[in-house]
């Protein structure tokens, strides 16, 4: 036995389990893990400072150029301002310089108008070889500009430069007389309208007829063109739409003038509407229904507008002429005659616009404010533009200022929809000179920048803004002294 009491064989024995043994050595191994991470995270920051000190030592040693530059022969800056004297040269001799920043122009296949102000080259146009490059989709172009500012100049000789081109002109309606002369110069003719004159035109014409159209499909042609200018002619002088009866009665007494006469004429309408016969009206109610039309016809056969509507016509349109001009200027003071007289003459003339062998044409529309407040002339009109590219003819409206399309109409009404439609229809848009009040509406509608919209006001005689679909030009319109001397305008004046 051991002696308890012996201090030599005294001992102490401490008994550990199996859980308490693993606690002890997870405990272990995480104090380990945590001296490793610490230590990491202390070498990295003292391997950061030491880059950062060595970062701020290599900017010290880095010498820099003075602000002024290095004195001394040698140096490639000094103290003093660099300067150079102006310099002036030829845009021929700039542009192999700059050859990116002027615009490369429409080419050269068209009729020379003048030279464009930014590129100093050439400007030339030809809806029709814009419209084969693809350039524009509608041939149609308007112009606007104040009064003053050459507009007129540049359609006179745009025009009149195409005709070596073969191009033909027909101006439906000069309320001004201007393009007389000019159709004169060029071996056209103008056909001049007007009370006491000699010159008369039957509105009932059979008109041109175009090769190879069959006899029946030109007697239907004939006409549906009768019975929509009597109906215009209608109402243009009522000032209001005809109503369904109404358009029975100018029918019946149409078909019964054109049964008793091969080329009818308005006397024989009027007759028969206001005094229908007993077959077609047997219980008069036909002539009760006209009588309103009759009596607004009659005013073209008897009344203040006769003397050039009632009787046959004494002129025939020759579309192998290369310009045809009808002068209004003796009736311009008279706005119920003058719109009389432009939807006669542009029913006698279309008939040609229609012939698809025809050729290519400029149709000129000039002083429109006065065309666009009566809805049957807006409404042929509109049919034409619409029709331009089908007939080969392109359409040239002139007038003062966009503003006058917001004059057509009431707002939201039919005819201030076709006066839009003229613009919307036009990819060639030319702005001369306009007033400052005027820009806000005219940059609205043409869908100017900021810049073109500024140009517009400073403009000089003969200057104006081309715009053709997203492309901007700034154009001096140039006119050759025999030129200057046809055009001119200015002549009571000076």
């Amino acid at each position: 036995m051991t002696d308890e009491t012996d201090p030599d064989r005294l001992h102490t024995s401490v008994l550990v389990g199996p859980e308490g043994e693993l606690r002890k050595h997870r405990k272990a191994r995480a104090q380990a893990a945590a001296r490793i991470a610490t230590q990491a995270r202390t070498d990295a920051a003292a391997n950061a400072r030491a880059e950062a000190a060595a970062e701020r030592e290599a900017r010290r040693a880095t010498r820099y150029l003075p602000r002024a530059g290095e004195d001394g022969p040698w140096a490639l800056r000094t103290p003093g301002q660099f300067r150079l004297p102006r310099h002036q040269d030829t845009s021929a001799t700039l542009s192999g310089h700059y050859p990116f920043l002027a615009e490369g122009g429409l080419g050269s296949a068209g009729t020379f108008i003048g030279q464009d102000l930014y590129s100093g080259g050439s400007f030339v146009y030809d809806p029709w070889a814009l419209y084969r490059q693809g350039v524009i989709t509608a041939p149609n172009m308007i112009l606007a500009g104040i009064v003053g500012s050459g507009k007129s100049s540049l359609a006179k000789s745009l025009y009149t430069r195409s005709l070596p081109f073969g191009r033909r002109v027909y101006v439906p309606g000069d309320p001004k007389g201007e393009h007389t002369a000019v159709a004169r110069a060029v071996g056209g003719r103008a056909i001049v309208l007007g009370p006491s004159l000699p010159a008369r035109l039957n509105p009932l014409d059979a008109g041109y007829r175009a090769s190879g159209i069959p006899e029946e499909d030109w007697k239907a042609q004939v006409a549906a063109r009768r019975r929509d200018l009597i109906g215009a002619l209608s109402e243009t002088v009522l000032d209001r739409r005809l109503s369904p009866v109404e358009h029975t009665a100018i029918d019946v007494a149409l078909a019964d003038a054109v049964r008793s006469a091969e080329v009818p004429i308005l006397p024989m309408v009027v007759d028969r509407i206001l005094a229908p016969s007993a077959a077609d009206d047997p219980d008069g109610r036909l002539t009760e229904d006209g009588r309103m039309v009759g009596h607004a016809l009659r005013r073209l056969v008897a009344g203040d507008l006769s003397g050039m509507f009632d009787g046959p016509s004494t002129e025939r349109f020759d579309p192998t002429l290369p310009m045809l001009s009808l002068d209004l200027s003796r009736v311009a003071e008279n706005a119920a005659l003058l719109a009389v007289l432009m939807t006669c003459s542009s029913a006698w003339m279309e008939s040609a616009l229609q012939d698809p062998n025809g050729g290519r044409r400029l149709v000129v529309y000039d002083e429109a404010w006065r065309l666009m407040t009566y809805p049957s002339l807006l409404a042929r009109m509109d049919a034409q533009w619409r029709l331009a590219r089908h007939y080969g003819i392109s359409n040239l409206l002139i007038f003062h200022k966009l503003t006058d399309l917001e004059n057509v109409g009431d707002s939201g009404s039919q005819m201030r929809a076709l006066a839009s439609s003229l613009l919307a229809n036009a990819e060639v848009r030319v702005t001369y000179r306009q007033e400052s009040d005027q820009l806000g509406t005219t940059a609205q509608a043409l869908g100017l920048t900021g810049t073109e919209r500024s140009l517009l006001p400073g403009l000089g005689i003969g200057q104006g803004l081309w715009k053709i679909k997203d492309r901007s030009f700034v154009v001096q319109h140039q006119l050759h002294p025999a030129e200057l001397e046809l055009f001119d305008t200015r002549s009571r004046m000076l």
